[in-house]
């Protein structure tokens, strides 16, 4: 196939003989989930059900366990975000402690912290969503909708660049993490050494590389999305992709963006301030909603309330992620992230932007601004000071820490024993404060482009990228264990009624 036919975004229909459709399992995510639509007589969709299907038992296991243990543990929910992870624990471990790490260690923290953003955004932009659903097309055969098929749309030399700056980020990560995947560097009021001269330099030449990169992303937005008419359309369809929610996002004490440091803004669906609290006072704002057919809960705000599934003013549903931490932000605090999102806003119509697939747009954004500020931080003459680390003198009690991970608002709460050893952990995952924005994507898009039985492959893929837009970490959320475990599945009829059981021992 040669690249003018894509993206395609049509294939031929053809008429299910079930009422009930299942993609089993959701692809291109990370962790564990199905999709199940169920559909009236006449082949309209009745309702629809994002199910994530496996558990995780680290708020359980991770007690009676040291509290300094704690950073190296959570980075092992998940070989995608452990960055987050672990930097919201070593927050909490801090807190808990009582210790302020210096000036050069918190830096160095956010600046390996930017690499990591990129190396999870790039992921996601060129392999995950952006590349296979919207370069390749929704529409492309399943076979085409992958890293390999987006290479032969955008070229080779695209191809290598992703993969030569990728591994950039990656390497940045290992030398200041001690691993590029789990990183060991947090330790109690800092981390466990300094940024050598020779390291600096290394990591400033790869900085420079990975802006330029960034800019090239943007310009790949432009060329292959924006300057399409027919998938424009499909993002600013109000139909399809789009809703009216509250967002939640980190920002500075100017409520600029930020990543690693600051206050967690909420704005309305009119984009007013209604809510802003630190680590300490989370709880006033989040809740926890649970339904019977899924291991992940749903968290609302908690002073709108849980109403279901439904958007508006009214309803306790918030987005996080990259589009929610622009629109929470005043401004980016560096110069050609918010040239970038100066003209988001201006093309789609202002703040606050309410296009759900417009989250692909707002990651690459947030790419320039991290690229920028890896830049200014690597130059920074306080970032190879010895001085990395103050050693806690007191007994550790309670500790909150907060990030904005790729994925979102990411909190970590620890409460300790007399003896520093861990009794309670609270972990509130940006995946699952999307989770409800999710289901009521799906069943959106769903009653818009199923009828009469009829689906297509393109079709079943549009579900999916209700999902890939806030690129889900399941694994994180619902906090597998090793092996298998118990499971009871029942099924019911229309009334509710138990018609059968089945069970796994």
């Amino acid at each position: 196939m040669s690249a003018s036919e894509y993206p395609k975004l049509e294939d031929r229909k053809y008429k299910v003989k079930s009422r009930v459709i299942r993609i089993a399992p959701a692809t291109r995510l990370e962790g564990h989930a199905q999709i199940s639509v169920f559909l009236d007589d006449k082949g309209e969709v009745e309702d629809t059900y994002f199910q994530v299907v496996e558990l995780r038992g680290f708020e359980e296991f991770c007690k009676g366990r040291p509290l300094e243990e704690i950073p190296r543990i959570t980075t092992r929910l998940c070989g995608v975000c452990p960055w987050p992870h672990h930097l919201a624990a070593s927050k909490a471990v801090d807190m808990a402690y009582g210790v302020e790490p210096p000036p050069a260690a918190r830096k160095l923290r956010e600046m390996a912290y930017c690499a990591h953003i990129l190396h999870s955004h790039i992921a996601h932009i060129y392999a995950l969503a952006v590349g296979p659903d919207l370069i390749c097309g929704w529409a492309a055969a399943p076979e085409e909708r992958n890293v390999v098929g987006v290479i032969n749309v955008v070229g080779l030399e695209i191809g290598k660049r992703v993969l030569v700056n990728r591994a950039h980020a990656e390497l940045i990560q290992e030398i200041v993490g001690g691993k590029a995947t789990h990183p060991v560097f947090g330790l109690p009021g800092g981390i466990s050494h300094s940024l050598s001269t020779e390291d600096r330099d290394r990591i400033a030449g790869m900085a420079g590389e990975l802006l330029e990169f960034s800019k090239f992303t943007l310009q790949v937005v432009d060329d292959f999305i924006l300057k399409n008419d027919r998938l424009v359309g499909v993002v600013v369809n109000k139909d399809l992709f789009y809703h009216e929610t509250y967002y939640m996002g980190m920002v500075n004490a100017k409520n600029e963006l930020n990543f690693y440091d600051g206050d967690i803004r909420i704005i309305d669906p009119a984009g007013r301030e209604c809510g802003r609290f630190g680590p300490r006072n989370y709880l006033e704002y989040m809740a926890e909603h649970v339904e019977p057919w899924t291991y992940l809960k749903f968290p609302y705000l908690r002073k709108v309330g849980w109403h279901g599934f439904k958007d508006g003013a009214e309803s306790g549903i918030v987005r996080v992620a990259p589009l929610a931490r622009l629109n929470v932000a005043d401004r980016i605090p560096t110069p050609l992230a918010q040239q970038a999102a100066d003209r988001f806003f201006e093309i789609l119509g202002g703040k606050p932007v309410h296009y759900t697939l417009a989250f692909h747009w707002a990651r690459a954004i947030e790419c320039m601004y991290a690229a920028e500020r890896m830049q200014e931080l690597i130059n920074d003459p306080e970032i190879t000071s010895r001085d990395v680390r103050r050693v806690p003198t007191e007994k550790p009690t309670a500790g909150v820490g907060i990030v904005a991970a790729p994925r979102g608002t990411l909190i970590h709460h620890y409460e300790c024993d007399d003896n520093g050893l861990i009794r309670k952990l609270n972990l509130l995952v940006a995946s699952s404060i999307n989770y409800p924005a999710m289901n009521l994507s799906m069943k959106k898009v769903a009653k818009a482009v199923i009828h009469k039985f009829e689906v297509s492959n393109g079709i079943l893929n549009m579900l999916e990228m209700c999902f890939r837009a806030y690129d889900p970490c399941f694994s994180c959320s619902t906090h597998a264990l090793p092996g298998q475990m118990p499971m009871e599945v029942k099924v019911f009829d229309r009334s509710g009624n138990v018609i059968r059981t089945l069970r796994r021992p």
